[in-house]
């Protein structure tokens, strides 16, 4: 079981470097991570390949028994570079050029950037292949993160007709597909496409659609390119990962497809940052960690784990004691089996001074590594049940395709996807439930329930699975606009909501509502009369075969429901039709939940409980994510308490 810290010993002076590391030691870690940024170091003029530096550090790491991950350090690119070949920076949807200066400034479809990308790379594994010390890559640095995923370049345009070019047998079948002759948008040629840059009103949904794949394929193309070469040139005993940052809903790429030929996940587990004034929800976190399990359908890492505030220009909440280490608590209980901290120090000079460490600026050892301390020395008696399997009975559905279509036309201003999603997670986490949050392509059979939010773009084929997981007793909730469009990013004609699946659901839907971001509706609990709201969208819902659970409560519609259920041979289909508030759909995750038995424990508001089997023992994990003092089954729980408990 490896547990660390990001290690940036470039930052200070070499002196200090035996000092860092007795004192990284002495904080039970094993392993650290490097050089992820130094690409000047180690080329600092064209052609001079030099890893001295990184040799010693190494050296000294051995030396004390410590294992390494290195970063091939293509995230940030010399100056030399850019100035050589300013065409490798990106450019925004404006038309301005990011100039040199912060990070992840380089096109994906750069040949020039590929080029010497490639070529650092192979340099640097080759250097190191047979380094014993050495035991896995890490490729890049987040990739895509903080809108490095997007670039309007003339690359990007030449690249991007090409991409259409390949997809499409001709000009022809494009603009039918597309629907180009509204508004007068026919093509004569590929060559007269354009980017969606700002534009009057908005470009064509099918041109958008087929740019955000084409923005996916650019970042996904570059990450394989750069795997294949640490592939090629590694020692046999080091595996390839690279780190997911938070917001992968908000990206321009498929995530399950980038990380296909890595050998492990990892992942950058960071619940607060720059300019949040208190940590994101415990569900959003959980779901995270879910998300990422899921993304090779098994357990990962955590390369940076959050342990002091963070912030480039604002900084974010300040965890309290023990709460990061709760944090990485509930990440071990999700399928973490691997950990490191990020940082060791908090660094002085640069863009993240005020991204605070382990140790911060002051270079004393004071509570918070202490409580990294305490995090290492206790969960490291744990390792066999961190890498015991998680089977979860209950799955969340997303695919890429759909987000991207949500986001050129939210079609409500309160929209947005991972709410969404969370509006149907979150009610099952409460009960603490294990789910896995996984892609529509994968098969989901073995699951007995699927949580399937706002699934716009829904065909025949998906149709048809759906239709046989609940042929054989699955249950399924649908959210509203489901089954609106085609692959094309085009509404189904002929076709009533909620188009390929309304058999399924027994219900068709003829008119909807968007609404605001101030405005909801009341919906009433048909059998009980209870009152709740609904915001974001309102299908106005006629049963077929339904049966209807919650109806709508203003004077318009009081006729029409707002959530459904229907029996469709041995199982079960709900449909939600807008965003219904969380109390109300928890009395519905309860009900699946029993009718599924599906294993689950009551506990107080802020406190989560994760079950792991490891061996035929049972493990909870109890975290306490509130600032107050909580109980669970007779055991006091002091503010942001976490700790493992063998049943």
């Amino acid at each position: 079981m490896y547990l660390g810290v990001d290690y940036y010993p470039e930052h200070w002076p070499k002196e200090m470097m035996d000092e860092d590391i007795k004192g990284i030691k002495e904080l039970g870690a094993n392993i650290v991570r490097i050089g992820e940024f130094a690409w000047h170091m180690m080329e600092s003029k064209e052609g001079n390949f030099d890893f001295t530096f990184f040799d010693d550090v190494i050296a000294r790491l051995k030396k004390e028994g410590i294992k390494v991950i290195f970063g091939t350090p293509t995230a940030t690119f010399p100056a030399w570079l850019a100035k050589k070949f300013p065409f490798i920076l990106s450019v925004d949807e404006n038309g301005d050029t990011r100039v040199f200066g912060g990070r992840r400034q380089y096109c994906f479809n750069s040949d020039i950037y590929r080029k010497y990308s490639a070529r650092i790379t192979e340099e640097l594994v080759k250097h190191y292949k047979d380094e014993s010390a050495i035991v896995a890559w890490q490729i890049d640095n987040e990739l895509g993160h903080e809108g490095s995923d997007m670039c309007y370049c003339d690359q990007c345009h030449v690249k991007f007709q090409e991409f259409l070019k390949e997809k499409y047998e001709s000009i022809d079948e494009l603009n039918e597909r597309w629907g180009t002759i509204f508004w007068g948008q026919t093509y004569n040629d590929f060559s007269e496409i354009p980017i969606p840059k700002k534009t009057i009103t908005t470009h064509n949904p099918a041109l958008q659609l087929d740019w955000a794949r084409f923005r996916s394929f650019s970042v996904n193309s570059f990450a394989h390119e750069m795997i294949s070469i640490v592939r090629k040139y590694k020692g046999k005993h080091q595996q390839i990962t690279t780190n997911v940052s938070g917001g992968f809903f908000n990206k321009w790429f498929d995530h399950a497809e980038n990380v296909k030929p890595l050998d492990f996940v990892s992942y950058d587990n960071y619940p607060v940052w720059g300019g949040l004034s208190e940590s994101i929800p415990p569900a959003a976190i959980a779901m995270a960690h879910d998300f990422n399990r899921g993304l090779l359908g098994k357990n990962y890492w955590i390369v940076e784990e959050l342990m002091g505030a963070q912030g480039h220009t604002v900084i974010g909440y300040f965890p309290r004691p023990n709460q990061a280490k709760m944090w990485s608590y509930q990440a071990f209980a999700h399928g973490c089996t691997d950990l490191l901290y990020f940082r060791w120090r908090g660094m002085t000079k640069g863009a993240e001074q005020f991204c605070y460490g382990i140790v911060d600026h002051d270079n004393n050892y004071g509570r918070k590594y202490q409580e990294v301390q305490s995090v290492f020395n206790d969960i490291s008696q744990y390792e066999e049940v961190l890498r015991s399997d998680i089977n979860a009975d209950i799955a969340v559905l997303y695919d890429y395709d759909n987000i991207w279509s949500w986001r050129f036309q939210i079609q409500s201003e309160g929209f947005d996807f991972t709410n969404e999603l969370l509006r149907l997670y979150s009610p099952f986490y409460e009960w603490n439930t294990q789910i896995d949050v996984i892609p529509i392509e994968r098969d989901f059979s073995k699951y007995k329930v699927l949580l399937v939010p706002v699934l716009q773009i829904i065909d025949e084929q998906l149709a048809e699975r759906f239709r046989k997981f609940v042929e054989d007793g699955g249950t399924i909730i649908f959210s509203f606009r489901a089954g609106l469009k085609d692959k094309n990013n085009n509404i189904h004609f002929k076709k009533p909501l909620p188009g390929y699946i309304r058999d399924l659901a027994g219900i068709t839907i003829h008119e909807v509502e968007s609404l605001s971001n101030n405005r909801s509706v009341p919906v009433i609990e048909k059998s009980i009369g209870k009152r709740y709201e609904m915001s974001v969208w309102r299908d106005l819902i006629k049963p077929d075969t339904a049966e209807v659970i919650f109806k709508y409560g203003d004077e318009f519609y009081q006729e029409m429901a707002a959530v459904t259920r229907n029996k469709y041979k041995k199982g079960m289909v709900y449909y939600i039709g807008g965003g219904l508030e969380t109390t109300a759909l928890q009395e519905i995750a309860k009900e699946i939940i029993d009718r599924h038995d599906i294993w689950h424990i009551e506990s107080e508001k802020g406190v989560e409980v994760y079950k792991r089997i490891s061996k035929g023992m049972t493990y909870l994990f109890i975290l306490n994510h509130s600032s107050e003092t909580k109980m669970f089954q007779g055991k006091q729980l002091p503010p942001f308490a976490s700790m493992v408990v063998r049943r």
